[in-house]
């Protein structure tokens, strides 16, 4: 099994910073935000895995390779600890190049020949998930259980779904098959509340079905996947997984400061201090004549 990483977008949400800082090495603490998604797919057994970006982000694929400077630095002054934070990831990490910002659909027609006409996860660098289970290798389970393409969802509330795909379900269930997923829905119009996260397991019968759709596509809007999950949907070839896990929203700066802010809790060195800090702040905003006092 292979893993894709779709990293090539502008990420304008983030301007200024993204204009020259990728979104993906953003800092979540003390580790870019790529490096959660990175590390899920090689503790699922996933060692070959294809960063899709642009120009822009040669940084990633430096982050990945072997720091030779501190390497030497640290080995000189015997810093063993920092040495082992540096260590490159155990994984063979490629790179290809989207040249042409024409959507997730053709960024995926791009990996056909990365995968080797087997199955693949592709993550959306908006999305991670921590959990005692990673996210991926849960997919992967799910795969070898129905053979199909199957997508990560969690169930939301009716007020959250037009920013999502959301899925048309056959069935319930842990693992559901899917009729078809509708690309942000106008409120009242979902055809469920179980909604698409960032994370795929696709069957190497994607490229045919992105052919077709690029084939009928009218290139006035965005390429994206949602065409070619329908068409193998109604082969009966799509399923839906609910995965375990707490899902972080990086896709915006609001969710990405207080994804901040919940993986900050996740560290015990962090937490105390934090908790305390957060306490701090709320009672100065509830109570804003005390900063003046102080």
């Amino acid at each position: 099994m292979k893993g894709v990483i779709l990293a090539a977008g502008y990420a304008t949400r983030f301007l200024p910073a993204s204009k020259t800082i990728p979104k993906e090495m953003f800092p979540l603490i003390d580790r870019p935000a790529i490096d959660f998604i990175v590390q899920e797919m090689v503790d699922s057994g996933i060692h070959d895995i294809l960063l899709v970006a642009s120009r822009r982000k040669k940084v990633m694929e430096d982050y990945f390779d072997r720091e030779i400077e501190l390497s030497s630095a640290f080995s000189k002054s015997n810093e063993i600890e920092k040495l082992e934070v540096i260590k490159p990831i155990e994984a063979n990490i490629f790179t290809l190049r989207q040249q042409r910002m024409m959507g997730t659909g053709n960024a995926l027609m791009l990996v056909e020949p990365f995968v080797d006409n087997q199955p693949f996860v592709v993550a959306y660098p908006d999305d991670i998930v921590l959990g005692e289970k990673p996210l991926s290798r849960q997919l992967i389970d799910a795969w070898k259980k129905t053979g199909n393409t199957v997508l990560a969802v969690k169930e939301l509330e009716e007020d959250q779904l037009s920013r999502y795909g959301v899925i048309d379900p056959a069935d319930s269930g842990k693992i559901m098959q899917v009729n078809k997923m509708v690309e942000k829905p106008l409120p009242g119009t979902a055809p469920s509340r179980f909604v698409s996260y960032g994370r795929y397991l696709y069957t190497p019968d994607l490229f045919e079905a992105l052919r077709r759709s690029d084939k009928s596509h009218s290139h006035q809007s965005e390429f994206t996947q949602t065409e070619a999950i329908n068409y193998l949907a109604a082969q009966g070839q799509v399923s839906a997984l609910q995965f375990e896990g707490t899902r972080y929203d990086l896709g915006e700066p609001l969710g990405f400061l207080t994804s901040a802010m919940q993986i900050g809790l996740l560290r015990p060195e962090y937490k105390t201090a934090l908790l305390d800090e957060m306490r701090r702040l709320l009672k100065l905003h509830d109570n804003p004549d005390n900063e003046n006092s102080g």
